[in-house]
């Protein structure tokens, strides 16, 4: 008679603190505006031995986004762009994780505006640590780009010169410190 061992499902939590999504899009085609979202909460679920079978939520609260011009970041908010007010967070749902080395692929379902979307992720491990307090801890980073008229986002302005005032392509970063629970 052989014993199979149970899988151990293992819980992380995101750190808000130590976390944070960024995003760059071009501006009067000429350069590149950054922003970030402060606040990124969520979970890593899963069995430490099989990465594949884990799963990742996040959830990113759209008022906190901070583009370092208050005027910007309120039409951001608004109906033209994120529509917080109807659509207060962007949540990622894992569906799927390759392991590659030390990196993965998390492919998953990204909603913003209420608009739900397949996209991957390429993440690196930042590598494991037992922190003072003696809480272990996991980073990750994780980049990716989209198209932001696939999530609604379709407000820009023609300018007198040709192109436009915000380009389609957005470059997504999120750096993740997790602490287990």
């Amino acid at each position: 008679m052989t014993t199979a061992s149970a899988a151990v499902a293992t819980s992380w939590k995101v750190d808000p603190t130590h976390s944070h999504a960024e995003f760059a899009v071009r501006h009067l085609m000429i350069s590149t505006v950054k922003g970030r979202f402060a606040e990124v909460t969520g979970t890593l679920t899963g069995d430490e031995s099989d990465p594949g079978g884990a799963s990742i939520e996040l959830t990113i609260p759209v008022a906190g986004i901070d583009t370092r011009e208050s005027q910007r970041d309120a039409h951001l908010r608004s109906a033209d762009f994120f529509d917080a007010e109807n659509h207060p967070v962007i949540r990622f749902t894992s569906s799927k994780i390759v392991k590659a080395g030390s990196d993965f692929t998390v492919t998953g379902h990204l909603t913003i505006r209420g608009v739900t979307k397949p996209i991957s992720l390429q993440v690196e491990s930042g590598g494991r640590a037992r922190d003072p307090w003696g809480n272990e801890r996991l980073g990750f980073s994780a980049a990716t780009r989209l198209n932001r008229k696939d999530f609604g986002l379709h407000w820009n302005q023609a300018l007198e010169t040709g192109g436009v005032l915000v380009g389609d392509e957005v470059k997504v970063s999120v750096e993740l410190e997790l602490v287990k629970n």
